[in-house]
């Protein structure tokens, strides 16, 4: 994955662990738990932890895992993947909150049914955890299939968000009914 240059990076010791944010002059540019798979590279970044953004999101963060925030508000810049995964990723954008997909009809609702797998691998290196909620992506038949910091913390955030997890839950198709109204705020970068 490819980072802009002017990437700078700070740690918080998120509840569920350490974190890694990043940033880039357009926005908040990769939040990932310490040990995540597809981590970052940190070595040619500049450790910076005074942009507002980083403050902004680590409030957000602290609000939402307190259970006082179920939408973050933060300029995103998800550039940095190629331009299948950035649209999956604002896909991701548009699960609310307590809710669920799977990768099936993620895949549908951006019209390549037929890309599930190449889906899941866009899912699995989502640079901005918890904030663009891939968490929320299970497998057909309700399952908690992979997550990139880690089944725990899956089930972790899926319990913070009400989700029920027995085995047998199907998900919900992500844009019906009230999740038609999900779009992405005017404050995310493309």
């Amino acid at each position: 994955m490819k980072h802009d240059p002017l990437t700078v990076f700070t740690t918080w010791p998120g509840p569920l662990g350490p974190m890694t944010l990043a940033a880039t002059p357009r926005g908040l540019s990769g939040v990932w738990f310490d040990g995540q798979r597809h981590g970052p590279d940190t070595s040619g970044w500049r450790h910076d932890p005074a942009p507002p953004v980083f403050q902004h999101t680590i409030d957000q963060l602290a609000n939402y895992f307190a259970g006082r925030r179920s939408r973050f508000e933060l300029p995103l810049d998800l550039t940095a993947g190629t331009p299948f995964q950035q649209q999956v990723w604002r896909a991701l954008l548009g699960i609310a909150h307590g809710t669920t997909t799977s990768y099936g009809l993620l895949s549908a609702a951006i019209g390549k049914p037929a890309a599930v797998r190449a889906l899941g691998a866009a899912v699995g290196r989502n640079p901005i955890s918890v904030i663009v909620p891939c968490h929320r992506v299970l497998g057909a038949d309700g399952s908690l299939t992979g997550y990139a910091g880690g089944l725990e913390r899956k089930t972790a955030l899926l319990a913070l968000e009400g989700v029920p997890l027995p085995s047998n839950r199907a998900p919900e198709p992500l844009w019906t009914g009230a999740h038609q109204s999900h779009a992405q705020p005017a404050s995310m970068a493309r």
